[in-house]
């Protein structure tokens, strides 16, 4: 861009300073050029003014036939010119042609400055008198000199006038996008927009411009017009997102579930949340989406009153889940479970179904073999439960929460702990019954735990955490939330864990500035809450 706008200053400063001198000389100019024709000899002041005007026009010519070269270089290559100034005497300004002295090649590809008047220089070494001189003829035939400035003129004018320049500082936004989707992909519009209201119906770079926004935000623009709806109507831009049907806003009304329906098809989810719904909403469902059975790979149904018989439904006809949430579903049981549970499942999670016990460990340990994460909160889970985990899941099950099983004890976590060593993410939180030698147990046989949440558990005490301090030296995370028993000598002990990288301490009233002193010397923390 600055070499462009250099060659354009120095253009516009060649044209200025030709209009300047034309100005000075155009009292003398005519005079001198019709005494030259006739062979008269001028005086040596009239001489001198022409010299200086030929020589200053012969620079500015220079300047701007250098700075649109630049601009516009020609694509056959010629040689320079060669200018030499006129001796102190001049004989004639003959116009001689320069077809018979150059070659080929600068007759046919010529300068854009020089395409109609090609320049030539002879020396002649006959007489001492007509050494350095310089002859022109035009193309076109003999003319007098005194037309020569006003058809350079006129010749200048016509290039500049055809020149258009590129690259300006202002170019227009739809120039600049096209230039960067050229940039990026490499290949050019088929129909390029030129204005704003085409740019922004364009199909190619809507597809790219709407990539920008968020999730929530491409909802609000597919409501703008039906072209840009049918450019977000596409799965690219819904990978990742969940998007929630309640029927309950529905009532009865079968226009808006049809409509619904649709909208789910065209966007191309690939996961749903159900919620309030009951058996003849899941059957509605699964009726009215059929293009979506094989996309779908994560179901969340929550507060709905649906029956084993729905959910062993929508089961079976989705056939790809690999995700499945159940919370809230009071009539969902035990055998409802073992009935249709899908071995690719890797990702369960069940919260508060109060049909939920000891039964479903079993169902989950026998028909679930490539489990990776269970998230468990159930009521009546005991440490019987926990005993019916089979050894297959230890080559698959890293992560295990189990929240709020106020059964579990301490026996609970020996049945985890035979079952399931690999565990990487183990959560206890709300397990009221598990005391400091749970703790130690988990501590001295889970080496790999890279999280451990033992929050709200109030029978936990410092020497707690002098065991985890000791044993577990790859531990990032501790959750310690309403341990109310935790006071400034336990943190002294988690200070020392240089693996350690997040800790939580909300609620634990006994920890004081004691305490916090400990954690300024923690320099690997990075989160940190004591709410």
């Amino acid at each position: 861009m600055s070499t462009i706008r250099k060659a354009y200053m120095e253009i516009s400063n060649g044209i200025r300073g030709l209009r300047f001198h034309r100005e000075q000389s155009s009292s003398c100019g005519s005079s001198q050029h019709e005494t030259a024709s006739k062979g008269c000899p001028s005086d040596e002041s009239k001489s001198g003014t022409s010299r200086t005007s030929k020589n200053i026009t012969h620079k500015e010519e220079g300047v701007v036939s250098s700075a649109v070269a630049r601009l516009f270089p020609v694509k056959s290559a010629s040689p320079p010119l060669i200018r030499k100034e006129v001796g102190n005497r001049t004989s004639e300004n003959k116009c001689v042609s320069t077809s018979q002295s150059l070659p080929s090649s600068l007759t046919k590809s010529p300068s854009p400055l020089t395409s109609s008047c090609a320049i030539t220089v002879q020396s002649s070494p006959s007489s001492a008198a007509d050494h350095n001189s310089v002859h022109f003829k035009q193309q076109n035939g003999d003319s007098p000199p005194g037309s020569n400035d006003k058809y350079r003129q006129s010749n200048k004018e016509s290039i500049l006038n055809q020149t258009k320049l590129i690259g300006s500082p202002k170019a227009g936004i739809a120039c600049r996008i096209r230039k960067l989707n050229m940039s990026v992909t490499g290949q050019k519009w088929a129909g390029k927009p030129e204005t704003m209201l085409e740019l922004m119906l364009d199909e190619r770079f809507l597809s790219r411009f709407f990539f920008y926004f968020s999730s929530d935000e491409r909802r609000k623009l597919c409501q703008v017009c039906k072209k840009w709806k049918s450019v977000l109507y596409k799965n690219v831009y819904w990978v990742g997102v969940m998007p929630v049907i309640n029927f309950k806003d529905w009532g009865s009304d079968i226009s808006k579930r049809k409509l619904c329906f649709e909208n789910f098809q065209n966007r191309g989810f690939d996961q749903v949340c159900l919620t309030g719904a009951v058996d003849m909403d899941i059957a509605d469902f699964i009726n009215n989406t059929p293009n979506s059975k094989k996309l779908i790979r994560a179901v969340s149904i929550r507060c709905s009153n649906i029956s084993d018989n729905a959910l062993e439904s929508i089961i079976r006809k989705v056939p790809n889940i690999s995700r499945l949430e159940l919370s809230n579903c009071n009539e969902v049981t035990g055998s409802g479970l073992w009935a249709c549970l899908n071995p690719k499942i890797v990702v369960l999670t069940i919260t508060d179904c109060i049909h939920i016990a000891d039964d479903t460990i079993g169902a989950i340990a026998q028909l679930l073999p490539a489990l990776h994460e269970l998230n468990l909160q159930a009521y009546h889970v005991t440490d019987n439960g926990l005993a019916l985990f089979d050894s297959k899941l230890n080559s698959s099950l890293r992560i295990l929460r189990l929240k709020s099983c106020w059964e579990i004890t301490n026996h609970g976590v020996v049945n985890i702990i035979h079952a399931l060593p690999n565990i990487t993410v183990l959560s206890l939180s709300g397990c009221s019954k598990i005391t400091d030698d749970g703790v130690e147990i988990i501590a001295e046989n889970m080496k790999k735990l890279k999280s451990l949440d033992i929050s709200w558990c109030s029978r936990v005490t410092d020497a707690s955490l002098e065991y985890v301090a000791c044993d577990l030296g790859v531990l990032e995370e501790l959750i310690l939330d309403r341990c109310t028993h935790v006071t400034d000598v336990g943190i002294g002990y988690i200070s020392t864990m240089t693996s350690l990288n997040r800790l939580f301490i909300r609620w634990c009233v006994q920890v004081g500035d004691f305490g916090l002193h400990h954690i300024f010397s923690m320099r690997s923390l990075r989160v940190l809450s004591i709410a």
